[in-house]
């Protein structure tokens, strides 16, 4: 190994999947041209978790800053389009939103939306604020079409992100990175030496005896932070105190024939179910907590709740809500899920990779190792995380459900003094949270906080600039133009080039 003070000539990833050869197609993109060795170690005799199949918009520019060909790409992962994702049963049974990856309204409007929406009576008198979405318009109807970059039109008032097969995600980029150099070792890590007196990583070595060394090793070895938390005792928070669900299970189904272009989350007795709707098939799964719900009960939900035939046998997951309080220590930086695990309810695992990945570039050593750079890795990283953790608490939180002794907790648990005040901000002026850094904007606070009756008590005075009468025959003529523009748009499927597009796009 090179001492602290020298280059960095070699990079050594710990794992595959998802996160694993994303770190290898970023590292050789971002890298290219230093010199920078980068070898990716992996084990097929170890599985991977392998359902992060649902992604926020992010991953779109992690694709093109690759150049990586969107149409060969949505071929050889199965991928469809995401709009959003639809909540059932959030905030009571039988109420349903869709938390749309685009804003409400028309694009012209200096106040925000839901403040006239508000102002004119809100849902009752002007129906769900849902139907002055486009991207919700066309995830309802099945319609696609990729944004514009006309600032005035509607059609620039919505992103999109992916749904795709994770297992053929990470295929796909393990062919982008070994064109680039990459080299793929397989074999199963066994021991990892360190230095006695930097504490620093020196080597790896794998079960048939070969010794790697590397000067910066990446831990993608998931739940067991082999590096990380194994050698290097980083640490971990536990959050599950806020996110109670601790197990899951995962199942494809055969396709049903029809693709909606967006991901459901179906809030059940004690967590929640996923439906992830892709080119081949259906992925599902069931999210829960095992202090209020046994194994059997929960997989008896999932089964009850396939649209189809299983492809699979159920895969079994365990978990702890948080993060490592470290992720990047000493010369190693903990990627994907050996750096902690937020559940998939809003689609994060991806992108807190691609985060990571990064801030992994900005911060890379290019001499002597600097602490500093570790510890702006670990504060940003600790941000990201934490706001996405409250993003994710609000939806659990936001309910008047009563019918369960987990939605009991849910509904009176003590929350984070930093969720507590967004919420009480936009329920006292309607203002939500706007960051400079964080994943998620205004739109999609605004989305749960409605789609979960949370209401604001005041709306933005200047949406009294528009006298009643105009405001309410501008809101018709807006529903009905976001219809009709969703109505003309092609079929989701047809959008995306599939060969044999959906039956319910025939015709």
């Amino acid at each position: 190994m090179s001492t602290p003070g020298r280059q960095i000539s070699k990079v050594v990833i710990v794992g595959g999947g998802t996160a694993g050869w994303m770190a290898a197609a970023a590292l050789s993109h971002g890298l290219k041209g230093t010199g920078t060795a980068i070898e990716l170690v992996e084990s097929e005799a170890i599985g991977t978790v392998g359902v992060g199949e649902s992604t926020l918009p992010h991953i779109r520019h992690f694709n093109q800053t690759l150049g990586i060909d969107e149409a060969g790409f949505l071929r050889d992962t199965k991928a469809t389009i995401k709009l959003g994702i639809e909540f059932r049963n959030w905030a009571r049974k039988g109420d349903a939103y869709i938390h749309p990856f685009g804003d409400y309204g028309h694009p012209d409007d200096p106040v925000s939306f839901h403040h006239h929406w508000q102002r004119l009576g809100g849902e009752a008198a002007m129906g769900p604020i849902d139907d002055y979405s486009l991207p919700i318009q066309m995830a309802r109807r099945e319609r696609f079409a990729r944004p514009t970059t006309d600032m005035g039109s509607l059609l620039s008032t919505f992103s999109y992100a992916y749904q795709f097969d994770a297992a053929l995600y990470a295929r796909f980029l393990r062919g982008f990175s070994e064109a680039r150099g990459v080299k793929r070792t397989e074999g199963r890590v066994v021991d990892v030496a360190l230095d006695g007196e930097t504490g620093f990583v020196t080597s790896i070595t794998l079960e048939d005896s070969t010794r790697i060394e590397s000067d910066l090793f990446i831990d993608c070895s998931g739940f067991r932070g082999l590096i990380i938390e194994q050698a290097l005792k980083a640490g971990y928070e536990d959050w599950s105190h806020w996110l109670p669900c601790d197990r899951a299970i995962a199942m494809p189904s055969a396709s049903t024939h029809e693709l909606p272009p967006f991901t459901r989350a179906t809030a059940q007795e004690a967590g929640w179910c996923w439906r992830i709707p892709l080119q081949h098939r259906v992925g599902n799964g069931h999210v829960y907590s095992s202090a209020f719900m046994d194994d059997a009960r929960a997989e008896d939900i999932l089964m009850n709740a396939l649209e189809n035939e299983a492809l699979a046998e159920p895969n079994r997951l365990r978990f702890l809500t948080g993060k490592r309080r470290q992720q990047w220590s000493k010369n190693c930086v903990a990627i994907g899920l050996a750096s902690g695990f937020l559940e998939p309810l809003e689609s994060t695992s991806i992108h807190l990779i691609q985060v990571a990945l990064g801030y992994l570039l900005d911060f890379f050593p290019t001499g002597a190792w600097d602490p500093a750079d570790a510890e702006e890795f670990n504060q940003s990283m600790s941000m990201e995380y934490e706001r996405v953790r409250d993003f994710l608490i609000l939806h659990y939180h936001a309910t008047e459900r009563d019918d369960t002794p987990f939605w009991d907790y849910c509904r009176a648990m003590d929350i984070p003094d930093s969720l507590k005040w967004k919420m009480e901000l936009f329920r006292e002026r309607g203002v939500p949270t706007a960051y400079e850094y964080g994943v998620f904007l205004p739109p999609s606070w605004i989305a749960v906080y409605i789609g979960q009756r949370i209401l604001p008590r005041r709306f933005d005075p200047l949406a009294e600039a528009i006298p009643e009468d105009a405001a309410r025959a501008r809101f018709a003529r807006m529903k009905t133009e976001i219809a009709a523009l969703a109505d003309t748009l092609p079929h989701h499927g047809v959008a995306i080039g599939m060969t044999r597009p959906p039956a319910s796009a025939a015709g």
